[in-house]
């Protein structure tokens, strides 16, 4: 049998305003041949959708259009996307403005006296609220009633016209509903303020939803714009989208890597913290793997692209907390569910309402049965029920994804009261992932101060954060650095110079090792300082060891309250390192 692979896409909708239209929209989409799942989120505008390969994805954009919302082409960007939500932003303010002036005018005139003409003006200053401001409600009605589901709009759009048409019949034909000696009032005021303020809420509501694409629009932003390749020996700079696989590609100090790639000439020294989080930079030699969006600290270097555009580690990153905001947790599913069957139910507790105090209550029974009816069809809007959940979900993972949290599903959030095991990584999470020197030892015939004097001056020409600690512990001690000539570095292992005329050499033990020098006696100094947990420099001066220099990254100042909390909460912290601190 031939299986067709399956494929996730994840879309922009827009249009949407409560559950019920959640629930339209997906049962749109899983009405297209091919369509394996839809799982449509309202606070981000997004549908993730699993189709087979091949799905033809006209029709996935027909059926969501069909269903009354817009769908944002796969090309689309998030600054395409943004641009519209800003759109969407301005528009309701700007109707939620005029709408509230008008309602606040209205409902002041109806308070006030009466005079000639007052009945008409009110009409007249309603009648753009409720059908220029108020439009979006009518058309998310209609939309509703063709598809014979009732929404939000449904809800609002009768209950305003309910008030809005009675108040008009009144004003042309008031003796229609005249009781008694009863004057009878307008509801104008009622359906434009109701208007009024939930144009407000919509615009509150869409500006929480540009809101929750931050943590994304952070993650693209360390995407470098454009990229320097090298095509038949020159060096041309092109957009990042251009960048093919097996372009060869020159990056240099301080610059952003554009896409994944191995590196092919040169040397370097990268800061990889965005992915790994440790904030000391890795060295990097031919033949390593070099990672999009991570910055080069030192040398330049060419790499060939061995993955670019949505396959880079920056990318699936991103995709991972697209897809992660658009994911349901369970409690949410429930409150689409609900959501679902509120609406009728609720019209049909109005409808119920009406009549009651249409035939059991007191005169003048219409404009009373009226003003409940409305009240029961306004008052329970269910926007908060669709929206409060997928919110927090989106703006919980939103900060996490700020703080190189990663929150694979919705679910996966609302299960973290039930974790009992902690696992920690240590540089950078439970240190300052900032190197300091601990410890300077001097062989026989050296002194502490000359050591890390000699050596500060060597590293002076280096951004190794090593090497920066070294600097800073010597200027803290306030010695005067010396002039160096012939400085060379050799990543992964160390650093050499001429000062004041000898070879100084600052490295590891391998590079100790490797140039045959004798290290004196100071074997048990660096099996101590190793022991500790520190990271351990050997400088040697005309090929004799003068001393060891002990680097150790500190612990932040709350990591110890932090570890005591977590282990009042009953769970048990367990640390991952790859050190043997």
């Amino acid at each position: 049998m031939n299986y067709k692979k399956s494929v996730k896409a994840l879309i922009h909708i827009s249009g949407m305003s409560c559950a019920s239209c959640v629930a339209r929209v997906e049962k749109a989409l899983s009405s297209v041949p091919g369509v394996i799942s839809a799982n449509v989120n309202l606070s981000s505008e997004k549908a993730t959708v699993e189709y087979v390969e091949g799905t033809d994805m006209a029709e996935i954009r027909h059926a969501v259009e069909k269903a009354g919302y817009k769908l944002f082409s796969e090309t689309a960007t998030l600054e395409d996307v943004t641009i519209a939500g800003e759109q969407e932003i301005r528009g309701l303010r700007n109707r939620f403005f005029f709408a509230f002036v008008l309602a606040v005018v209205i409902m002041a005139l109806s308070m006030g006296r009466d005079f000639l003409g007052k009945p008409y003006l009110l009409w007249a200053l309603a009648t753009p609220v409720q059908f220029w401001t108020g439009w979006r409600f009518y058309k998310g009605a209609w939309g509703a009633l063709r598809h014979k589901t009732a929404d939000m709009n449904t809800l609002i759009a009768v209950g305003t016209s309910a008030a809005y048409f009675y108040s008009m019949a009144a004003v042309i034909a008031p003796n229609l509903f005249a009781v008694a000696d009863i004057e009878l009032g307008l509801y104008f005021d009622t359906s434009s303020m109701i208007i009024a303020l939930i144009l407000m809420g919509k615009f509150l509501e869409a500006r929480a939803k540009g809101q929750t694409s931050e943590a994304i629009k952070r993650l693209i932003g360390l995407r470098p714009r454009t990229a320097i390749v090298i095509r038949d020996g020159k060096e041309t700079e092109i957009s990042v989208e251009g960048v093919q696989v097996g372009d060869l590609i020159l990056v240099r100090p301080g610059e952003r890597i554009p896409v994944d790639g191995i590196l092919r000439r040169g040397y370097s020294s990268v800061d990889e913290s965005m992915i790994t989080g440790e904030s000391i930079p890795v060295d990097k030699k031919v033949g390593d793997m070099v990672i999009g969006g991570t910055i080069n600290k030192m040398g330049s270097f060419q790499f060939e692209a061995i993955r670019v555009g949505k396959d880079t580690t920056l990318s699936r990153i991103i995709r991972l907390v697209e897809e992660a905001q658009g994911s349901k947790a369970p409690v949410q599913r429930l409150a689409d569910v609900i959501s679902g069957y509120f609406v009728p139910v609720v019209i049909g507790i109005a409808i119920v309402t009406f009549v009651v105090w249409f035939f059991l209550g007191p005169e003048p029974t219409l404009p009373y049965a009226l003003l409940n009816f409305v009240a029961v069809l306004i008052i329970s809007c269910p926007c908060a029920l669709g929206l409060a959940t997928p919110t927090a979900i989106i703006v919980g993972m939103g900060k996490g994804a700020e703080s190189g949290v990663l929150i694979r599903s919705g679910e996966a959030l609302e299960r973290a009261h039930k974790i009992n095991i902690v696992l920690l990584d240590k540089t950078g999470t439970l240190t300052l992932g900032k190197p300091m020197v601990t410890d300077v030892v001097a062989s026989p015939s050296f002194v502490e101060d000359e050591v890390l004097r000699l050596a500060a001056s060597v590293e002076h020409g280096s951004e190794h954060p090593l090497a920066e600690a070294i600097v800073k512990a010597a200027l803290e001690r306030k010695m005067e650095l010396l002039e160096v000539s012939d400085f060379k570095a050799m990543p992964g292992h160390g650093v050499e110079a001429a000062v004041e005329g000898k070879s100084i050499l600052i490295g590891n033990l391998a590079l100790m090792k490797d140039r045959g020098f004798s290290l004196d006696g100071m074997e048990k100094e660096a099996e101590r300082l190793w022991s500790q947990g520190n990271t351990v420099l050997f400088l040697s001066i005309e090929s004799r060891i003068a001393g060891v220099i002990a680097l150790a990254d500190v612990l932040k100042p709350d990591a110890g309250e932090t570890i005591e909390a977590l282990h009042k909460l009953g769970n048990e912290v367990v640390m991952i390192t790859g050190d043997n601190s």
